[in-house]
């Protein structure tokens, strides 16, 4: 028997084929789904707006995103500065 998906699910999968910079095949595997169907979905959808419908909480999203970005690259400082002074304290 075929496995159904929902409807968000084959958008979701139609945005990240075109906006995530991976290949097809990667992302196929990735989400478990044959080639050939994510490439149909990919055609059937390819002139809908990616962007359209329910997103009413992508401003707060993108502020949660901003402020985990900002500590991500806070704590690579701290890893950076560690490193150096930890290869520095090994001579």
């Amino acid at each position: 028997m075929a496995k159904r998906y929902t409807d968000e699910f084959r958008r979701d999968a139609v945005r990240m084929a075109a906006t995530s910079g991976l290949t097809r095949p990667q992302l196929s595997s990735d989400l478990g789904v044959g080639l050939s169907t994510l490439n149909k979905w990919v055609q059937q959808h390819q002139h809908d707006d990616l962007m359209s419908g329910p997103h009413e909480d992508v401003e707060k999203e993108n502020t949660r995103l901003r402020k985990e970005v900002r500590l991500l690259r806070e704590e690579r400082e701290v890893l950076k500065k560690a490193a150096i002074f930890f290869a520095g304290q090994s001579r």
